[in-house]
């Protein structure tokens, strides 16, 4: 799964889902509706199958159960990262910062926004992967420091996933590197609290 899912083999289950929704339509039309239905009219109805799954794949509110069901179904599917999570920045100084992060996901995009006491970090560009059987998130941003006399900067990062014990029940964690074009490096690490995707975690 890249970007979750691999886009190629999403074109192409769209298009046999597709298929056989609009085939199924007219047979169940035919006989129990209309016996003298043509199938062209029935196949006018497939752009608007097609565009309804995409929409259901490509948004939270459809997205995430379709996502849960697989899972179940294959458990080494790329985690579900949607969430409020809190963790902690250590610069390379050992200066320790407090963070708030939110992350929206879909099958196809990943935004995370990251939140301190002085600057918020927002999304460029994120690619999942799995890697030796490990999922991966590399992570491109911006940061944009909460002083208007400061200037804003460009940060990388590549997050290990994991699930690390969190009484009552395990928790998901990202951790890794971050790299900067102010030649500043340190870690970056935040555990997922919640799944709610709606939750304010700005600091300002």
């Amino acid at each position: 799964m890249f970007r979750i899912i691999n886009f190629k083999s999403l074109l192409r289950y769209v298009a046999m889902i597709t298929t056989i929704i609009s085939i199924g339509a007219y047979e169940f039309l035919q006989s129990y509706w209309i016996n003298d239905l043509s199938i062209v009219k029935v196949v006018s109805i497939a752009p608007w199958v097609a565009f309804l799954i995409i929409i259901a794949i490509t948004t939270n509110f459809f997205a995430r159960p379709i996502w849960k069901l697989f899972k179940k179904v294959n458990p080494a599917l790329y985690p579900d990262l949607n969430g409020t999570w809190e963790g902690e920045i250590t610069t390379q100084t050992g200066l320790v910062i407090s963070v708030r992060v939110l992350i929206k996901q879909t099958l196809l995009e990943t935004q995370i926004n990251i939140h301190t006491e002085t600057s918020k970090s927002l999304t460029l560009e994120t690619t999942p992967t799995i890697e030796g059987g490990e999922p991966k998130l590399y992570y491109m941003y911006r940061s944009i420091p909460k002083d208007p006399d400061w200037s804003s900067y460009i940060g990388s990062t590549i997050f290990d996933i994991r699930k690390v014990d969190n009484d009552p029940q395990s928790a998901l964690e990202l951790s890794g590197s971050y790299f900067t074009d102010r030649k500043s490096t340190g870690r970056i690490r935040f555990k997922q609290i919640s799944t709610d995707v709606d939750q304010d975690v700005s600091f300002y």
